[in-house]
């Protein structure tokens, strides 16, 4: 097995300037956990298998600033997909729990398994109850989703080995049996470094990825999914995508709100129109005013970027997320699943030579 590379390191000429890991952890504080299972081959049977699927856990102030929430701000492009915690997010302009995301019918088990992890750390929200993010997408093509294998347990690994540094990617955790542009996928991040005002901000995408149709697949403007069309298992647009911003920029909710909106700018650069049967959800939060947050009374004061300085985040949103979709394809294997069900890896190779075919390499 040929080892797989990010789009970067085949020289792939992604816009913009990363941080040192490419990913949501170069926001300093942002730590992701991954917690994978695969197990057996063959034919369904519901309860035993085949198992491609697993849970991913994102603490945005890491573990030791769990109690403290952040600004954030959330927006979906097309709602046919499931993000839990959102509508309190909407009303008060905070994130107050890690975030997990998974396969559809495990949400609900990673998302009270968050509220048994903050309880069992003796981890407040700042009230007497907790409604943590779980988000999810649909596996189902490759992994037994009704046979409920994610568990409260898996949920709590993920949770704890949670760590900064670099992001493994492609058909690890909650993305690991998803598809996109009916290649294989899953989990995806990046970052870019930008500078306003005279500060140098960070901002990261993770993005589960799990959408999109072959033929509108394209790639830094080239359109590679008319080429490649062989090896497709859905043949169709199914799927969704999930995608997690953050960043140390001071911004307020309704900057947030805004920076998510970009979100599909960046998808949209690989080629989806957001389908009917993709659930395409988006949440952003700054890591920023921790003092003010930490807050639980009183008098608070917090700083924020004017509206007219935040372009370049808009900026790097857009590019992050185009790249993040990329790597998650790039990143993972070929993967056969339930019922011989195969989602076939990206080939470099091919994709590379259209590149330089089109002259963008």
């Amino acid at each position: 097995m040929n080892e797989r590379r990010r789009g970067r390191d085949l020289g792939l000429p992604f816009p913009g300037t990363p941080g040192r890991w490419n990913a949501i952890t170069d926001v300093a504080g942002v730590e992701v956990g991954q917690v994978t299972l695969i197990s057996g081959e063959g034919p369904l049977k519901i309860g035993q298998g085949p198992v491609r699927t697993g849970v991913t856990a994102i603490l945005p102030r890491g573990r030791a600033g769990v109690e403290v929430p952040c600004a954030a701000g959330y927006y979906s492009l097309n709602g046919n997909g499931e993000m839990t915690g959102v509508v309190w997010i909407e009303e008060a302009g905070e994130l107050q729990t890690p975030i997990t995301i998974t396969n559809t019918h495990s949400c609900g088990v990673t998302r009270d398994a968050t509220i048994r992890w903050l309880v069992g750390h003796g981890v407040g929200t700042g009230q007497d109850w907790g409604l943590p993010v779980a988000a999810e997408t649909y596996d189902g093509d490759l992994n037994d989703i009704n046979g409920f294998h994610v568990t409260a347990e898996h949920t709590l690994e993920a949770l704890d080995s949670a760590r900064s540094g670099p992001v493994a990617m492609g058909s690890v955790g909650g993305g690991t049996g998803m598809l996109t542009y009916d290649f294989k996928a899953g989990n995806g991040s990046a970052s870019r470094l930008v500078e306003i005002a005279g500060e140098r901000y960070t901002l990261g995408v993770f993005v589960q990825s799990n959408f999109g149709r072959r033929e509108d697949f394209t790639v830094l403007g080239v359109p590679v999914g008319r080429h490649l069309r062989e090896g497709k298992l859905r043949g169709k647009e199914q799927g969704s995508v999930i995608a997690i911003l953050a960043t140390d920029a001071p911004l307020m909710a309704h900057q947030l709100k805004r920076l998510a909106r970009r979100v599909p700018l960046g998808l949209a650069r690989t080629g989806t129109v957001g389908n009917n049967s993709s659930g395409d959800i988006f949440l952003a939060f700054s890591t920023a005013n921790a003092a003010a947050f930490s807050q639980r009374g009183g008098l608070t004061q917090m700083a924020t970027l004017r509206n007219g300085d935040i372009d370049a985040l808009f900026m790097a949103t857009v590019e992050a997320t185009e790249e993040a979709v990329i790597d998650a394809m790039l990143m993972a294997d070929t993967m056969t699943g339930r019922d011989g069900n195969t989602a076939v890896a990206l080939p470099a190779d091919q994709l590379l030579a259209l590149m330089k075919q089109y002259g963008r390499l």
